[in-house]
């Protein structure tokens, strides 16, 4: 028999699963209207709320704004003393009340319609002040909150957060948003990097080990230890990548041979090893090395040598 605790984690689930699907009924011709409505703004999109409505509305702010949807926050307790002040002419006014009876809102409201800019609600109330004085709503409405007394904001705040999130991919969508635009909002963590940062940012930090094929076999592991690649690409006098060796080489080399005074680099080397060029995507690169189960990559372009791609420079870059 399941405990009490898990019984009711799982009734809370339930429950706010429930209210996200319930949205789908809400998703009509007036939806799609206000997402014509924002993306056709030569403004930005204010969002407002008083409570737990108005951590809801900073969480949709961020998300849009990193989705390209111009957006800003504006506490409705704040706008009633001053930050009406952000809101200029062809800014869109969405503000979120699961009631829409606040008393904030109740101020608020008058004030941005006086104003003239088109005022969206996105309320759980199809009766309250807030539905009835909106120019568009987007329906939030819920059966009942998760909270065992049916009043701490559960299932509200999910409905509301999850509607947020489908504003942005709808605007996104129209937007034509793509990865290359989100890596130029998202420039300093690991999920940008992946985006935007290339083989050649990463592999030019790197020693370039290279040795000519004539290099006797002391030179060639000389190279290969000096510059800790475990690695170095041999090459003819003009850069040209003619192989590489690896140290696995000259391990499996030494199995075999006792005569190792005549050998040199030409003789232990393998030949058309696998490249990266050097505009190309570290992610593109991990996913080389993956496929071929290697530790390093032969950086290079129009067959001319550039460089070693280390699978410790991905991990360190955060991009594994």
């Amino acid at each position: 028999m399941k405990s009490t605790i898990i019984q009711t984690a799982l009734g809370t689930i339930e429950i706010e699963t429930q209210a996200v699907k319930g949205l789908a009924t809400y998703i009509d011709d007036v939806f799609e209207q206000i997402i014509q409505t924002i993306h056709q703004s030569k403004g930005r999109l204010i969002i407002s709320g008083i409570g737990k409505s108005a951590i809801i509305a900073q969480k949709i702010v961020a998300t849009l704004n990193s989705t390209g949807t111009p957006s800003l926050f504006m506490h409705a307790a704040d706008a009633i003393h001053g930050d009406l002040g952000m809101i200029t002419e062809h800014d869109i006014v969405l503000v979120i009340s699961k009631s829409g009876e606040s008393p904030e809102i109740k101020m608020l409201v008058p004030l941005i319609k006086s104003f003239g800019n088109t005022l969206i609600g996105m309320v759980g109330n199809m009766e309250s002040f807030l539905a009835k004085q909106a120019d568009l709503i987007l329906n939030t409405t819920i059966a009942k909150e998760a909270c065992p007394n049916n009043l701490a904001p559960t299932s509200s705040t999910t409905a509301q957060m999850v509607m947020g999130d489908v504003l942005a991919v709808c605007l996104m969508e129209l937007n034509g948003f793509n990865n290359r635009d989100f890596a130029r909002f998202h420039p300093g963590g690991n999920l940008g990097k992946r985006l935007y940062l290339r083989v050649e940012d990463i592999a030019s930090n790197n020693q370039k080990p290279a040795v000519l094929a004539n290099a006797s076999l002391k030179e060639v592991i000389v190279e290969i230890t000096e510059k800790r690649l475990g690695v170095t690409a041999v090459i003819d006098e003009h850069g040209a990548l003619k192989g590489i060796i690896t140290d696995g080489d000259l391990r499996r080399m030494l199995e075999k041979t006792t005569d190792i005074g005549a050998i040199s680099a030409k003789d232990i080397l393998t030949p058309k090893p696998i490249t990266v060029d050097p505009e190309a995507l570290a992610i593109e690169a991990l996913d080389i090395l993956r496929s071929n189960n290697i530790s390093q990559l032969v950086v290079a372009n129009n067959g001319i040598y550039r460089g070693i791609l280390h699978l410790h420079d991905l991990v360190r870059e955060g991009i594994v």
